[in-house]
């Protein structure tokens, strides 16, 4: 099964740029998990996620077809990163407490996926999703960013973008709904920590291999003017999407 890798070209620019889940959500999992012992990260890219679910968990196995980003993952002792594909892992039957998918899903088979958590989940395992939407910052700023996302940026969107915008409110989700809490998602960044996040942006890229020009420089005289003294640490933030269920 190919997979489309948006993000193998620009790996190390992803996981210094990107921001990171919210802790708390990390927390939470945990304790709605059967037990502690294994959580395995399904697409988990970079290993942002990885992260957090190792500060709960006693073991973590994340997995990701692309190697390039695999290789950019930061090392933990309770990690075991794996290249594999999140329809077709290693991991042992019935062996997870929790699986974990951030902002991944949208790029997965979900039939061959679900089947997957299925023959993997211990009973009463969770299933976590998790996603994030477009940024916010200010009103000055936001509206030269969304300019530069619909208006510059649209064309260089792959479809699968729309699912995410959406809130994953239009993919199956075959089991069982856990009520869960809302989260705050925040990073606290100066304007070239801003730039480079969306650099980051798979459009971003698709954009400059289109056009061979730089969005994100065209746009930065104007980003720059709305945002203010460039050294100012401003918080910006995204709507953070959960679905949660439970594998009976």
């Amino acid at each position: 099964m190919a997979f489309k890798d948006h993000f193998s070209g620009h790996a190390a620019l992803y996981r210094d740029a990107r921001p990171l889940p919210p802790a708390d959500w990390f927390e939470w999992l945990a304790q709605q998990a059967p037990d502690r012992a294994l959580a395995w990260d399904a697409g988990c890219g970079n290993g942002q996620a990885s992260l957090g679910l190792a500060a709960h968990f006693e073991r973590v196995v994340a997995t990701d077809p692309s190697a390039t980003q695999i290789a950019q993952a930061g090392a933990h002792p309770r990690i075991d990163y794996r290249v594999e594909p999140a329809e077709r892992s290693t991991l042992a039957a019935h062996s997870a407490s929790l699986i974990g998918v951030s902002q991944a899903l949208h790029w997965f088979e979900l039939d061959a996926f679900h089947a997957e958590v299925r023959r993997v989940a211990k009973p009463g395992a969770l299933l976590a999703i998790s996603a994030y939407g477009n940024c916010s910052v200010s009103r000055a700023v936001d509206a030269v960013e969304r300019r530069l996302y619909a208006d510059t940026l649209g064309p260089d969107w792959p479809p699968e973008r729309a699912l995410v915008d959406a809130g994953y409110r239009e993919l199956p989700f075959p089991f069982a709904h856990v009520d869960t809490p809302s989260f705050t998602m925040r990073a606290d960044w100066n304007l070239a920590q801003f730039l480079a996040y969306l650099r980051s942006w798979s459009a971003t890229q698709r954009h400059a291999k289109r056009t061979g020009t730089d969005a994100i420089e065209a746009a930065t005289p104007e980003l720059a003017a709305a945002w203010g003294d460039p050294a100012e640490v401003r918080a910006v933030r995204w709507p953070f999407f959960t679905r949660v269920g439970r594998v009976e």
